[in-house]
């Protein structure tokens, strides 16, 4: 008898008004995981979150169907930055990030490498994973996830090795993973497109960081062309990526347990689910055997 597994899929949602109501958002759409940022993505700062809104995001994610929660660090951050100033400021809001997960019992922080500015790459690895270090000693009980980045501009964490040494350098490997985007990959390079090019992606993965390591997927369509390192998120099937690559990461059995999550571009919650059906179409007969699928048609 095969184990069976929930299929861990969702969207990023909204915290407006209260934290809770992203919780009651992602459920009304059939989502069994979210992200969500745990303060305005605009602002260094934040108010505390009092006890009575922990209280209340704790309980009603307890009696949701919510299965995972993951939250997104603010795109202001970077902890790579080579300018003293805005390293600080980053530092510090970070923490501040990983000490509100904690307040909320999420486990993991999805987070942007950083950027050298046009400096020196090397360095700038060098600097995240000390910053790192630094804050996961100052906070336990929150893991940070390293996302997979395009390549824009002078932003590292665009190719897998980059990811790799981050973690190498750092003395908590265990509280980092990754989290790998489709279209950042995509843009950055990576073609997984059929399925040899789909298999020898997550094989050149593994070898370089370890298949260990993958603790969420952000599933994205892309704009713009493979290797055009230029981040640009689209309607799933919509994009240069299409549908097939989907298909073989919802039905590969390695992922049936990491969260799967959209950042599809959307002005309301219909078109998350537009999106999720999507992909739940792409279910084979097979994999539906072995995952519970709450979102269906």
């Amino acid at each position: 008898m095969h184990k069976k597994h929930t299929l861990l899929f969702g969207a990023h949602m909204s915290i407006a008004s209260e934290l809770k109501l992203a919780i009651e958002r992602g459920e009304s759409i059939g989502c069994t995981a979210i992200q969500i940022f745990t303060k305005s993505n605009r602002q260094w700062n934040a108010k505390t979150i009092t006890q009575k809104e922990a209280a209340e995001f704790r309980q009603t994610w307890k009696d949701s169907s919510i299965t995972s929660v993951i939250a997104h660090a603010a795109y202001l951050i970077n902890i790579g930055s080579p300018d003293k100033d805005i390293e600080h400021k980053s530092v510090n809001a970070l923490k501040l990030e990983m000490e509100r997960c904690v307040t909320l019992d999420i486990p993991y922080l999805v987070l942007h490498p950083g950027s050298h500015s046009n400096t020196d790459e090397q360095a700038c690895l060098e600097r995240i994973a000390y910053n790192l270090d630094q804050l996961l000693e100052a906070v336990p009980g929150c893991c940070i996830l390293l996302e997979t980045m395009a390549g824009q501009g002078s932003s590292v964490g665009y190719t897998f090795e980059h990811l790799a040494q981050i973690i190498q350098y750092s003395h908590h490997k265990k509280r980092l993973g990754i989290c790998l985007d489709t279209c950042h990959v995509f843009a950055a390079g990576y073609d997984f497109t059929t399925e040899k090019s789909y298999h020898s992606m997550w094989e050149h993965f593994d070898k370089t960081i370890g298949i260990n390591k993958l603790k969420m997927i952000h599933v994205n369509d892309s704009k713009q062309v493979c290797d055009s390192r230029v981040d640009r998120h689209t309607d799933i099937g919509k994009g240069k990526i299409g549908l097939k690559p989907f298909e073989l990461l919802f039905n590969d059995p390695r992922f049936f347990d990491i969260p799967k999550i959209l950042e599809t571009p959307k002005d309301s919650l219909a078109d998350d689910e537009r999106n999720m059906e999507t992909l739940v179409d792409l279910l084979s007969k097979k994999t539906r055997t072995l995952l519970h699928v709450t979102k269906e048609k």
